[in-house]
């Protein structure tokens, strides 16, 4: 059995950059976005963000990409924010996406990155 393993740091926003994800909104779409990941076989380490975005810690199995993974997470979620009219306007991820890959040397220093978006945005904008 092969042994592979792939960490991705992605980040993605909301079209045109819409502050839809206040911090009790972002709480509600994370857990689902967790359950859902679950569902279909996406370890995701973390995930946390902001009003506009958010970053997530990917293990890829052999099997995934990026790309995949990435629609997966991105359309699903989007799909039931609607649905459940967890927002009041239409919601929309953008198109594009951020993702590099981690070196497990600095899974930690990611780990904390991630886990502190709240404070890191109170000093730089998602923007910036």
């Amino acid at each position: 059995m092969a042994y592979v393993t792939i960490w991705i740091h992605a980040v993605w926003g909301t079209k045109n950059n819409e502050r839809y994800l206040t911090k009790e909104v972002r709480t509600e779409v994370i857990k689902h976005i967790r359950y859902n990941a679950k569902q279909k076989g996406i370890y995701l380490s973390r995930l946390n963000g902001h009003d506009e975005h958010l970053h997530a810690l990917i293990s890829l199995n052999p099997d995934q990409s990026i790309s995949k993974v990435m629609t997966l997470l991105k359309g699903e979620s989007a799909y039931w924010i609607n649905k459940e009219k967890i927002t009041k306007e239409k919601f929309e991820w953008k198109d594009e996406y951020y993702a590099v890959s981690v070196s497990p040397s600095v899974l930690n220093k990611v780990r904390n990155y991630i886990d502190h978006q709240e404070t890191h945005h109170q000093r730089k904008t998602y923007v910036e």
